[in-house]
């Protein structure tokens, strides 16, 4: 703008005046700048261009806007009172706070709030969308709350869910399973198992089990240890997996159960020294432990971002194509494995 000012001879507001066409600028001036910017090809970029305008049209100070953060959770405080949920609020936070948003936090199974009166209230705070997070117990969302789904842009940050299945982000599930057994390889086990729930391997749509069979497809037969698929039950009586340890003998679990610890020591088992255990879900608070980081604070930022971008867009409602943003995991070493001898 500076060499077209120069060039025709003006000021730079001048320029920005005589390029948007303003009554401002005499015709002969306007013209002048104009082929002074031919000349120079220079090109306006549109998008500053529009927000610029827009910017002008509205002089009010700038209005902070919010966000809603529904708790899908049995539990009204588990955005503070729970084991991984509250890593997802904080990326949600954090990236809304660096997008200029607030947040609202609204509990979906709050008695107080019937459906028709939570979307008063978010209409009436001017809340456009938000992220779903905590419904890890089931992927079907509240048939009451229907319309919440249908008139706000809502993006789910955990499993996909179903009736409606709406946008979602969260950790790769089928590319953590694999990382997990790539990395217990490079240290030399040669029977890897997963032991988890069939619950949650439907939760997630099977990519658990999935993977875990993808990983052991280039193993030899004999190395294909079968999944434990009842560590919901194996909790409440571990003798179920202890049963299935003695019979198939594996070298590393892959788990979201640290209870295994407990259970291989009842069968005379020590961790790491004869058998490795791998958290598919290591915590912070998980020291010592080795696993997988899902960097579901990632995940949240990214339904930020998704919400945001539909809010935008005017996609408003259960989208006809929902998309899925999924986030690489990462490997953190722990004492609960160990180099095995070649």
């Amino acid at each position: 703008m500076n060499d077209v000012a120069r060039q025709a001879g003006v000021c730079k507001a001048t320029v920005s005046l005589a390029l948007r066409g303003s009554r401002q600028i005499p015709v002969k001036t306007r013209d002048r700048v104009q082929r002074a910017a031919q000349k120079l090809g220079y090109a306006q970029n549109p998008v500053v261009a529009h927000l610029l305008s827009e910017l002008r049209r509205d002089h009010r100070m700038p209005r902070r806007h919010t966000l809603a953060l529904f708790n899908a959770h049995g539990n009204r405080d588990a955005f503070t009172a729970n084991d991984t949920i509250p890593t997802w609020v904080q990326g949600c936070r954090r990236r809304a706070e660096v997008m200029g948003y607030g947040t609202d936090e609204f509990w979906l199974h709050d008695p107080g709030f019937q459906p028709r009166r939570l979307g008063q209230i978010l209409r009436a705070r001017g809340i456009q969308g938000g992220i779903i997070l905590g419904g890890f117990n089931s992927n079907v969302l509240p048939e009451s709350h229907a319309e919440i789904w249908a008139g706000f842009a809502c993006v789910v940050a955990g499993v996909r869910t179903h009736r409606p299945t709406l946008s979602f982000c969260c950790v790769d599930h089928h590319e953590l399973v694999v990382e997990a057994v790539q990395k217990t390889m490079e240290l030399g086990y040669k029977r890897p198992a997963l032991v988890i729930d069939q619950r949650i391997d439907r939760l997630v749509d099977g990519r658990l089990s999935s993977a875990m069979w993808l990983a052991q497809s280039g193993l030899p037969m004999e190395a294909r240890v079968p999944a434990f698929m009842r560590g919901e039950a194996a909790q409440k009586d571990p003798r179920e997996f202890q049963a299935w340890f003695q019979q198939f003998r594996p070298d590393v679990l892959l788990t979201y159960y640290k209870q295994v610890k407990k259970w291989l020591g009842a069968c005379g088992t020590r961790v790491p020294a004869d058998v490795g255990v791998v958290m598919l879900e290591r915590l912070a608070s998980d020291e010592g432990w080795a696993g997988m980081d899902q960097r579901n604070d990632l995940a949240g930022e990214a339904a930020v971002d998704r919400v945001i971008g539909m809010i935008h867009n005017r996609e408003i409602g259960p989208p006809e194509i929902p998309c899925a943003t999924l986030v690489a995991a990462h490997w953190v070493h722990g004492d609960s494995v160990r180099k095995m001898a070649t």
